[in-house]
């Protein structure tokens, strides 16, 4: 094998890799836990050290890597530069691409913004295929946004381009969103958004729900038992999902009416909850898009946990 791509995606648990052929093609992945420790000072490192040993394997001379694309938590310059990544324990900026650059020999590094790189590798392989204009919202712990504009993606003046997540959805919350603000999507649409969504429901009415009986024994409940159970017709499951994904439908409706995409995709952990969530979303989208954006399509990422090591080699493509 004489030339290759790496697409890597570092997240707060794991680091996860692809072997690419020169034309995108993924040959094998992989992935390594997040060395966290000490601020996480040996993240690149450990990510450096296992493609070198994976070139070792594999019989590729450094010269032969044609490019390594990363994708990270947090915020990156063109430069390869992360400004803060704190999912990682990087509260200063550091060169991550210079960094990965000298452990393995390549030249051609680049790195961005883990939501970017989805969407980039949504739109090469996966449910964006063809489309120029793509938004994708990944829905996990946080909320991350991807906008690729005329096959292009936008990364904005401060590199912060796609804070889908903390979008302003309901004037009537009290609770402070980690970025500050009042009322962001992110304090309803993700593992933990869900959860306090169907808590508060539970105070609020008094149907009979399997929610309840397991936040009285004590074991309390997941997101993905609030999906589960709304699929079965949990009322206060339902009524959660519903009111969750309505204000995922208004956040997209925003962005639409300013991006105008042909795509909007739904990727990220929790989209493995399958079609309720666009079901849920889409009336709201419908109410507050203006009528020239409503005909963006609303799927669900196909690519799943390979879409940031696909984008990531795509960025380097």
């Amino acid at each position: 094998m004489s030339q290759v791509l790496f697409g890597i995606d570092i997240g707060g648990n794991s680091i996860k890799f692809g072997l690419f052929d020169p034309d995108g093609g993924l040959l094998e992945k992989w992935q390594i836990p997040t060395d966290r420790s000490d601020s996480g000072a040996y993240i690149i490192q450990s990510a450096g050290l296992s493609v070198r040993a994976k070139c070792e394997e594999r019989g590729i001379d450094s010269r032969g890597i044609l490019g390594i694309g990363v994708g990270v938590p947090g915020t990156a310059r063109p430069d390869g530069h992360v400004i803060r990544c704190v999912n990682l324990g990087w509260t200063e900026a550091r060169n991550a691409a210079g960094e990965m650059s000298l452990l393995t020999g390549c030249e051609n590094v680049k790195v961005g913004n883990d939501a970017n790189l989805a969407a980039l590798g949504e739109q090469f392989r996966g449910a964006a295929r063809g489309a120029d204009d793509v938004l994708m919202l990944t829905l996990g712990t946080g909320i991350g946004g991807g906008v690729i504009s005329g096959g292009r993606l936008v990364t904005g003046a401060a590199f912060s381009a796609g804070e889908v997540g903390h979008i302003h959805v309901n004037d009537e919350e009290a609770l402070r969103c980690n970025c500050g603000a009042t009322g962001c999507l992110e304090q309803y649409c993700t593992v933990d958004g869900f959860v306090r969504v169907a808590s508060r429901l539970l105070e609020t009415f008094s149907a009979e729900s399997l929610l309840r009986e397991r936040a009285k024994s004590g074991a309390g409940f997941t997101v993905r038992d609030v999906f589960d159970l709304a699929k079965e017709g949990d009322q206060i499951a339902d009524l959660a999902v519903t009111v969750g994904c309505g204000y995922l439908g208004r956040a997209a409706a925003t962005c639409a009416n300013i991006l105008n995409p042909e795509v909007i995709v739904i990727g990220g952990g929790i989209a493995a909850a399958g079609e309720i969530i666009l079901r849920k979303m889409k009336p709201d989208f419908e109410k507050y898009a203006f009528p020239d954006c409503r005909g963006a399509r609303l799927v669900l990422g196909e690519l799943g946990n390979d879409a940031g090591v696909i984008g990531a080699a795509r960025l380097v493509m």
